[in-house]
């Protein structure tokens, strides 16, 4: 133990104690607080209501000058796309109470599961926890996505927390954010082509659009430029959706077993690894296949 010597003088006398370095630098139990810690009544109580799904939705701040100054391609850029799904797989990684998330364009939604404790269920804690972790993500991995391109600023994203106390709630979020990605897309779509393959400026393109139905938007595509919308890549359409799996690995181990020589086995284990679907989350099919994502609504 390591100690050290306190010497006082009174009366003309010096005096020395011996003591633990440890106790010198201890305060009593009652000079713990300061007359300033008062001020922590000023914070607001932002705990999530319990028994309720946690969404946690971010959305690209000025997306669209970040998107013209990187220059990316319209009316979809993969590497863009990729890059935010990579994001998103960081942050489940990161936060394991996450049960799914889902993404298109510039914005990306993470649900905690309902039982979920994490930082005690803070609201600021889970929306600045996930939207750090993002946009760090983002950054981090951008050259494995734009390869030699400049990142000529970091982007930034804002977030919103919103709770969702039944499966049928949560189920009409995720498809309302679907069925955006698919109005959004579409005409996305027709109007670049109108711009890129029909010669149109982005002002005419857009008064040719006005008013049409998507009826219409599929028939200026198939009958002006021979495109089926149907057969567009299903990431675009769909957008991505991210949930947990498990998955069987299988690694070859070198061992020594007593009294024989070394030798090289296969171990399998089950991992959980998040994987990414582009596919209908709107119907019944996706929910069935994957059942536990969903907690019992009888909790």
């Amino acid at each position: 133990m390591l100690i050290g010597k306190v010497c006082s003088i009174r009366g003309g006398i010096r005096s020395c104690v011996v003591r633990p370095i440890a106790s010198l630098f201890t305060c009593p139990s009652n000079m713990a607080k300061s007359k300033f810690e008062y001020v922590r009544n000023f914070e607001t109580d932002d705990t999530c209501l319990k028994n309720c799904y946690i969404v946690v939705r971010l959305d690209g701040r000025n997306f669209h000058r970040f998107a013209e100054q990187h220059k990316f391609t319209k009316p979809n850029d993969n590497r863009a796309l990729g890059l935010m799904s990579r994001s998103a797989h960081s942050v489940m990684d990161e936060l394991e109470d996450i049960v799914i998330a889902y993404g298109q364009s510039d914005e990306f939604s993470f649900v905690f599961k309902r039982s979920s404790n994490w930082f005690k269920r803070r609201a600021s804690k889970l929306m600045t926890h996930v939207a750090s972790q993002f946009s760090s993500s983002y950054v981090f991995y951008w050259k494995e996505f734009f390869g030699d391109q400049t990142l000529l600023y970091p982007p930034s994203f804002d977030g919103r927390v919103v709770l969702y106390p039944s499966n049928r709630n949560l189920k009409d979020y995720l498809s309302w954010r679907q069925a955006d990605c698919h109005i959004n897309n579409l005409y996305n779509t027709v109007f670049w082509t109108l711009v890129q393959k029909g010669g149109l400026t982005t002002v005419q393109a857009e008064d040719r659009l006005k008013g049409t139905l998507a009826a219409d938007k599929n028939e200026i595509l198939f009958s002006e430029f021979d495109i089926n919308y149907n057969s567009e890549s299903a990431l675009h359409k769909k957008g991505t959706t991210l949930i947990w799996e498990k998955r069987d690995e299988t690694v070859t181990k070198r061992l020594k077993r007593p009294n024989e020589e070394e030798k090289d086995v296969n171990v399998t284990r089950s991992r959980r690894r998040v994987q990414a679907y582009h596919c209908d989350i709107i119907g019944d099919q996706f929910w069935q296949d994957h059942p536990d994502i969903l907690e019992d609504d009888n909790c």
